[in-house]
């Protein structure tokens, strides 16, 4: 998993309520709060710049989120974006820790020419993304499916799917991929 490292600073508990939020958001910063610590969740702040490359990247990062100082590991759980304008309002993370497991979406991406589609089907990826647990150092970048062996009108289904020292949390009859046929499949 990649590393991204991020400043902010902490937020004071007077700065917590609705107007000091429009406050933090008017002078270009987002609002966050990082869940899963020690002690009780840590409000802080990151300006607008900083997280760009983070958000905007179907990539998966290990964040060392620095805090007045105090360097921390986390994952990037969730986004709220503004509805109308698509700017981000909130960002959640979430601490990792060596001896805790923890669940996230990794992509997905499929390797090889299927079987089916050398005899005319197209190649139909369901899913984008799958939920695994393990540690943070066992998840990859990217979880890879082969496809060599799909035939036409067969799927692979989650139930099929196995990686080393992660669990998959998506249903097991969930189709990840699938070769159906086309008009010139069928004619031939």
């Amino acid at each position: 998993m990649k590393t991204f490292d991020l400043e902010g600073s902490l937020r004071k508990k007077e700065d917590l309520g609705k107007k000091a939020t429009k406050a933090i958001r008017a002078n270009e910063m987002i609002p966050c709060v990082l869940y899963g610590g020690k002690d009780d969740n840590v409000n802080f702040q990151v300006k607008v710049a900083d997280v760009r490359k983070l958000i905007y990247t179907p990539n998966i990062y290990l964040v060392n989120l620095t805090i007045d100082g105090k360097t921390r590991k986390a994952i990037l759980k969730e986004i709220q974006f503004h509805p109308v304008k698509d700017n981000v309002l909130h960002i959640d993370f979430l601490e990792v820790f060596e001896d805790k497991d923890i669940v996230m979406e990794v992509p997905l991406k499929t390797e090889g020419l299927a079987e089916g589609v050398r005899m005319g089907g197209k190649l139909v990826q369901e899913m984008r993304k799958l939920r695994v647990k393990g540690n943070y150092k066992d998840i990859p970048e990217i979880l890879t499916v082969n496809v060599e062996n799909l035939a036409l009108g067969k799927t692979i289904q989650v139930g099929a799917l196995s990686f080393d020292k992660l669990q998959l949390l998506n249903a097991s009859n969930n189709v990840v991929v699938s070769v159906r046929a086309t008009r010139a499949s069928r004619n031939s």
